[in-house]
């Protein structure tokens, strides 16, 4: 349970309250306090209960002094959190962490029997546990492929969002429909597809390439969701490119305003470095994986050779959820970032504020273990 216990607890939870990405938090308080008195939240809430239905949900890094609290090495989980006063986060919140030893205990213990397994609530959470990332596409369109539908309200989807990525998804199978159709009416055939390939019903659309690739139901099912979030994942890339070196730039350039502490002026030189490092390696690890689903998309529709894209369908359901936990980690750093220094605007920190910001930065980041050539290589 998170207290008043120090400043840095408090003034954390305030900003995933006020600017976390969505990539990292399903933020259930402000939905509620944004879209208050829209019925359609009482009418298809996220959660039964009403406790969870107003907390937040946080896609975090394990800390070393958590890892005990684990059976076995996690690096990233899915952490609730119940604000004691919602209207006011400085009293801060209860939390949990799923799959930590004592969870089933613990859950009934903070929400009662709705939590149990085999419940809605929980199986909705295990569901959110499945994904690397909290994106409100992919979350919304898990949710729906097994059964669940909470009001739209609770997914910050914005209609410009969706015609981009549609745009965009759209150049993406043209090559596509051109192997499949011919090049007469590509245009129309690319956005049949397309809405297709975004909608639930994956399961019927795409017959003859499930045919083609010789899948089972399975097999086939969960790669096309995956090449689904392959796709999502890839159009995030390219909206955060234009925004990610001018922010690893104010990264390093950045000086806090005010006496620093001895602690301070020995972490923020070594954090700056950490994190441009990270970053780098992590933005190459994201290229690498997404280098495999384009070498794979390009021998299937460019060469007529399927069987590379029968392989990375096959592994990309594995593959997805690091491609997911990297893309969320440098999403949050960037709008986190820029929603703490809006461009044009002085950048005006303390050392302490920015000790946090980089803290929170270095959490979120994933380390690579093996070089981007290495990831999601298909056998």
């Amino acid at each position: 349970m998170i207290k008043n216990v120090n400043d840095r607890t408090i003034r954390s939870l305030i900003a995933l309250d006020q600017s976390a990405s969505t990539a990292r938090v399903l933020n259930l308080v402000a939905t509620h306090r944004r879209l208050a008195g829209d019925p359609t939240l009482e009418e298809r809430p996220f959660f039964e209960n009403r406790l969870l239905n107003h907390g937040l949900i946080i896609k975090h890094r394990v800390r070393p002094n958590e890892r005990e609290m684990f059976s076995k090495p996690l690096a990233t989980v899915t952490k609730i959190l119940v604000p004691i006063d919602r209207n006011d986060l400085r009293y801060g919140a209860h939390f949990l962490m799923m799959g930590q030893r004592d969870f089933d205990d613990a859950a009934e213990q903070m929400f009662g029997v709705l939590l149990k397994p085999g419940r809605r609530d929980r199986q909705v959470l295990d569901l959110i546990d499945e994904l690397p990332s909290l994106d409100p596409f992919l979350l919304k369109e898990h949710l729906r492929r097994n059964g669940f539908e909470p009001a739209r309200g609770y997914f910050a989807i914005t209609d410009a969002d969706i015609q981009r990525m549609y745009e965009f998804v759209r150049g993406e199978v043209m090559a596509l429909v051109t192997l499949s159709s011919g090049a007469d009416g590509g245009g129309q055939a690319a956005s049949k597809l397309v809405d297709k390939l975004l909608s639930n019903s994956v399961d019927d659309s795409f017959g003859p390439l499930k045919e083609g690739l010789r899948l089972s139901d399975k097999d086939y099912q969960d790669g096309v969701f995956s090449w689904r979030g392959f796709l999502y994942y890839k159009w995030v890339l390219a909206e955060l490119t234009p925004q990610l070196g001018r922010v690893t730039g104010e990264l390093s350039g950045t000086r806090p305003r005010g006496p620093q502490t001895t602690e301070t002026s020995r972490y923020l030189p070594e954090a700056r470095e950490r994190l441009r490092a990270a970053v780098g390696q992590t933005i190459d690890g994201v290229n690498g994986m997404i280098a495999v689903y384009d070498k794979a998309y390009q021998s299937l529709t460019l060469q007529g050779q399927p069987t590379a894209f029968r392989d990375f369908l096959l592994a990309a359901p594995e593959m997805f959820m690091g491609l997911g936990e990297q893309t969320g980690a440098v999403q949050h750093i960037v709008s986190f970032w820029r929603y703490r220094f809006p461009l044009g605007r002085p950048t005006a920190i303390s050392p302490e504020e920015l000790m946090d910001i980089f803290t929170d930065f270095e959490d979120s980041l994933l380390f690579l273990s093996k070089p981007a050539s290495e990831l999601g290589r298909v056998a």
